[in-house]
């Protein structure tokens, strides 16, 4: 998936470097739908889709140093983009029964070996963050990631409107991130992953 470049977008990068907040508006604004896109196709999930968009413009901001060396701002994008929606998925897979082949995932997401050792003890801590939502947040997590079900199914079963479960969901998510970062210290997967 590829997006057209802005006619002035090295000089762009180079200004961001320097630490320009309009240029990096600028190139928000013009490569934020294709991130969106992008991730919403690889995760299948808008509330995913929206948590990359933000995670991967941190992490252009805040590694924008390396900007100025950047052949391709594009691919460069694109890459970025895959591995974080990748990583995303790997981390819920099993809670969420997503239908993601992990050895492809892996490899197409550059995965280190470290990661990978990682990958059991990034599950458990999951499941700690899961066990600590309150009961409707998991119900409605349950229903929406694990069962699949869209939020006004969910609503139904739940007696509960389906924005009301796309509130639950949103918190859910939150709180799962929130707990994952308060492990990053422990776990390196999650530094690289989840502190962008």
């Amino acid at each position: 998936m590829s997006v057209s470049p802005l006619l002035n977008e090295k000089e762009l990068l180079i200004n961001i470097t320097r630490g320009d907040r309009h240029a990096f508006t600028s190139l928000f604004n013009h490569y934020q739908n294709f991130v969106f896109s992008f991730a919403r196709r690889i995760t299948h999930s808008e509330d995913l889709a929206l948590e990359i968009v933000q995670d991967v413009f941190l992490n252009v901001w805040n590694t924008r140093e390396r900007l100025g060396e950047i052949e391709s701002f594009g691919a460069y994008l694109n890459r970025l983009v895959r591995n974080r929606a990748f990583n995303v998925l790997r981390d819920l897979s099993k809670k969420a029964n997503l239908s993601l082949d992990l050895a492809h995932a892996e490899e197409e997401s550059e995965v280190s070996t470290l990661e990978q050792l990682d990958y059991r003890e990034t599950l458990k801590i999951v499941d700690q963050a899961i066990s600590g939502l309150s009961p409707q947040q998991q119900l409605a997590y349950q229903l929406c990631h694990q069962q699949g079900l869209k939020y006004e199914e969910a609503g139904k079963q739940m007696g509960i409107s389906p924005q009301t479960v796309h509130v639950h969901m949103r918190l859910a998510l939150k709180k799962i991130r929130e707990h994952l970062k308060k492990n990053a210290i422990a776990f390196p997967l999650l530094v690289m992953v989840l502190m962008k």
